[in-house]
């Protein structure tokens, strides 16, 4: 079997030979391309599809895990920071369908600022914890804290980093469980790229236990659709990125809000804050922050393939069209009618995407998310592996942990 790195070599020179705007970029030599900022981001925004199907067999490997830390659960809370908690916005609903259980999203921060007050009360619990590096504050501090006050809560950690706090520092307790994912997953960038979407379809698996060859099958299909935008629209989006723009809005549809809430935060990361983002639902949005759409916005459209969301979704999208409303639209989906886009609106039309579903298309949304924020980046002169100029980091830095008297 050949490795990941001879995979991606191969992979990237069938993106580079497909794509003008992928060519120009790696056709200068490795050490330029560190130089001027965009090796990290650049290849672990492509190489999605071959580490999606590797965690699909790395989940299914290890998927004894899983099932026991399911086992006679009634209550589930996935938490991260950041875009980790935002994985989880991306599988609550599906999981809840697939489990028929309770399954809520609460934020690593709130952990650790309101202990076991922040989650649904049914116990046992299980918390399963999203994290690419695994040492920021909140994904070590709030299972040290929940180990400390509550003995009904299990706890799964998924992580990129084998070395990382979250997976290295709670060996011996009886009550955590770490699936790790390959290295090649743990972005080097600033920016969660590919760790984020592999976090989301390994939490994903957490649904698939008793369907283990229909979720191989599924990250194949999900893989190849990626592949797909990635050799046909790359060249689309970079023009996209590249239109007068100010700000930007991304909207979805239940789990798919998620995908929003990612979406609009790799935007305001890769630009470090130049273009102002908002994210909403399509219901959402005709309430106040409609008033967010000026005429420079660009509004990001992730339009659903179920047909009673979509008659929802449409109705928004004709109503911006009617008030003139934005400066342009991208709208991804599979199956996009015509007679919504404008003359300078742009379809990514994703073969596929139906199939698998709503409960499976964030992983689809945020690589084109993805693509936007990162050649946006390269049109703002700044620097996709760190665009921010130390105002933020990889990993957050270290704050106290303020103890409540009552956890005490």
């Amino acid at each position: 079997m050949a490795s990941p790195s001879t995979d991606l070599s191969e992979w990237l020179r069938t993106v580079q030979q497909r794509q003008p705007v992928a060519a120009k970029l790696l056709s200068v030599p490795p050490e330029v391309q560190v130089q001027q900022g965009y090796f990290h981001t650049l290849r672990e925004i492509c190489h999605q599809p071959q580490t999606w199907t590797g965690t699909a067999e790395l989940a299914i490997a290890d998927a004894e895990r899983f099932r026991n830390s399911l086992k006679d659960m009634s209550n589930i809370v996935l938490t991260g920071s950041g875009s980790s908690e935002y994985v989880g916005d991306c599988v609550r609903l599906p999981l809840q369908s697939d489990l028929g259980v309770t399954v809520t999203v609460v934020g690593g921060g709130s952990l650790v600022t309101h202990g076991v007050r922040a989650i649904p009360p049914a116990r046992p619990a299980l918390l399963v914890l999203v994290a690419r590096s695994g040492d920021s504050p909140e994904s070590s501090g709030a299972l040290a804290l929940f180990l400390g006050i509550d003995r009904d809560v299990n706890h799964l950690a998924i992580t990129c980093n084998a070395k990382g706090r979250l997976a290295s520092e709670f060996p011996h307790s009886s009550k955590v469980s770490v699936f790790t994912l390959d290295d090649i997953t743990n972005d080097r960038s600033l920016v969660m790229t590919s760790s984020f979407t592999n976090l989301v379809l390994a939490a994903r698996f957490l649904g698939y236990l008793s369907r283990i060859e229909e979720y191989r099958s599924l990250c194949g299909r999900l893989s190849k659709i990626a592949e797909n935008i990635l050799v046909e629209d790359m060249g689309t989006i970079a023009q996209v990125a590249a239109s007068p723009f100010r700000r930007a809005v991304f909207l979805g549809s239940g789990n798919r809000v998620g995908s929003a809430r990612e979406a609009a935060l790799k935007m305001l990361e890769m630009t470090a804050g130049r273009i102002p983002t908002l994210c909403e639902s399509y219901l959402g949005f005709r309430h106040g922050p409609m008033s967010f759409a000026h005429d420079d916005t660009l509004i990001v459209c992730f339009l659903s393939s179920d047909p009673t969301l979509r008659a929802f979704e449409l109705d928004l999208v004709r109503e911006l069209n009617d008030k003139d409303l934005g400066l342009s639209k991208l709208v991804v989906g599979e199956n996009i009618p015509a007679e919504i886009l404008k003359k300078d609106d742009v379809a990514i039309d994703c073969a596929g995407l139906a199939a698998v579903g709503d409960d499976n298309a964030p992983v689809i949304d945020v690589l084109v998310a993805q693509l936007l924020g990162f050649f946006r980046c390269l049109h703002e002169g700044l620097r996709p592996d760190a665009p921010s100029d130390g105002i933020i980091n990889r990993v957050v830095q270290s704050f106290t942990m303020h103890v409540p008297e009552h956890h005490q």
